[in-house]
């Protein structure tokens, strides 16, 4: 077998780690493998030996790197299975680089590849634009006026591009204030489609984000009223609100989900699966409900009342973990039905120290969440048990995430206070950088990525 030959087949092994495994053993001096649909036989020698080492090294450093495609990661739960990453950092230390963010935006970045994505607007919110950075200089690679929004009424905290956007590598999807949408070329920027039919309005504005499953993108649109009674879709329930599923190549819509009566929320759904059947699971004010990811049908519905709900649903051990809105704030751990028709069930209630903005995290047997005022808590994930709660300080916004058994809770100072993740309260750094942050963190090839007002900053090991 030629070098070449040697080559391409060790970049098409590459992608999947199980295949390393016969990769490997192909690669031993001597080991013989016979090529499908001939009669060749092949005997490897100390060449290719020499490629085995190549490949140790790079599935070394590649087997670890994942993408941050949209918000809260791969896992859609703020969960990342990286290693090797900082555990301290200043503005003079472990900074890789530093870039200028045009505009404004509480969009989390994401990370695809050498790719780092973000959306803000500019002229007071008016012109919406979709940015993409170089993963490994900082350099601004393109920077997309995609259309122009009519700003409407938001909660000063808010921005009229606060939807994380998401990507698959071709495609880079983004959300605005007035619910419009659109998807962009990844390597450089051209529009593909748009889609402006939904008419958001929403006395907080627009906070949740869309998820990618398949070849569908899907968002949803938890509005209230822009009637004369402005309290309708947020204080008195309304059947106007949907999740909304397009087709990821084209833009077509695919399935409406109809909520039924709810309120206003800001949480941005995740997929459960149970018994090999996934399911849809999104919250918003007033219900907890599982949707089918084929044609939108609602399948179920828990009432917990509350409007204004922010935190994303995170599952776990066939549970959903959800927080109630403004009214009755409680953290509710809710078991779906087993069988389509069936009813759903709570496990657990509990309304000590609820986040409510912050998203939590899931880890093994425990949760673990922060309020705004900066109490972290755990609970016990199968009881609802507050196991610890401890006042960090500063003002939190930002959703935690998780990595090598570290939770790092970042606030809106600028403070990042990294804990262990464990059923006894230990902390481990407090890293400080300068500026206003309300955008989570994302974590990709032993990077984390933090957004301030004005920059976007990549931390890491030089």
């Amino acid at each position: 077998m030629s070098k070449s030959c040697g080559i391409t087949s060790a970049a098409f092994l590459f992608s999947r780690e199980a295949e390393f495994r016969v990769w490997k053993r192909w690669l031993q001096p001597g080991f013989e493998l016979r090529l499908s649909g001939t009669h060749q036989l092949v005997r490897t020698s100390a060449v290719s030996t020499r490629i085995y080492l190549l490949v140790v090294l790079f599935l070394g450093q590649s087997l670890r790197a994942e993408n941050w495609p949209f918000w809260r990661g791969p896992s859609r739960q703020g969960v990342s299975q990286e290693t090797g990453l900082p555990l301290h950092w200043s503005a003079e230390s472990n900074i890789v680089w530093k870039a200028e963010i045009p505009g404004e935006g509480w969009s989390s970045p994401i990370v695809y590849g050498d790719q780092v994505f973000v959306t803000s607007t500019t002229e007071s919110g008016v012109q919406c634009r979709v940015i993409a950075i170089d993963r490994k200089t900082g350099q601004v690679q393109w920077n997309k006026h995609v259309f122009d929004q009519t700003p409407l009424k938001k909660e000063q905290r808010n921005s009229y591009a606060t939807p994380t956007p998401a990507t698959d590598g071709e495609r880079v999807y983004a959300v605005f204030g007035d619910g419009s949408i659109v998807a962009v070329a990844a390597r450089g920027g051209e529009k593909v489609w748009e889609y402006r039919d939904v008419k958001y309005y929403s006395q907080h504005g627009l906070g949740s984000s869309p998820i990618s499953y398949g070849d569908l993108l899907i968002m949803p649109v938890d509005a209230s009223s822009s009637g004369e009674n402005k309290r309708i879709g947020w204080q008195i329930p309304w059947d106007k609100s949907y999740l909304l599923a397009l087709d990821r190549k084209t833009g077509a819509v695919r399935w409406k989900g109809m909520r039924g009566e709810s309120r206003i929320g800001h949480a941005t759904p995740n997929i459960i699966k149970m018994d090999r059947r996934e399911t849809l699971v999104s919250g918003a004010g007033d219900v907890i409900q599982g949707f089918s990811l084929e044609d939108g049908k609602r399948l179920w519905s828990f009432y917990s009342q509350g409007e204004g709900v922010v935190p994303s649903i995170v599952v776990g051990n066939g549970v959903v973990f959800s927080v109630s809105g403004f009214e009755k704030p409680h953290v509710r751990a809710v078991r779906p039905p087993k069988e389509n028709g069936g009813e759903s069930e709570l496990v657990w209630e509990q309304k000590k120290s609820v986040p409510m903005i912050p998203s939590l995290l899931f880890a093994g047997k425990h949760l673990y969440g922060i309020t705004e005022g900066g109490v972290a808590i755990c609970l016990n994930a199968e009881t609802g048990e507050v196991v610890w709660q401890e006042r960090i300080g500063g003002n939190h916004f930002a959703s935690p995430v998780l990595v090598e058994n570290r939770i790092y809770f970042l606030s809106d100072e600028g403070e990042c206070t990294v804990i262990e993740a464990a059923p006894e309260f230990k902390i481990l750094a407090r890293n400080s950088l300068p500026g206003s942050v309300k955008a989570s963190l994302a974590i990709s090839n032993r990077q984390l990525f933090l957004r301030t007002a004005q920059h976007l900053y990549c931390i890491g090991f030089k």
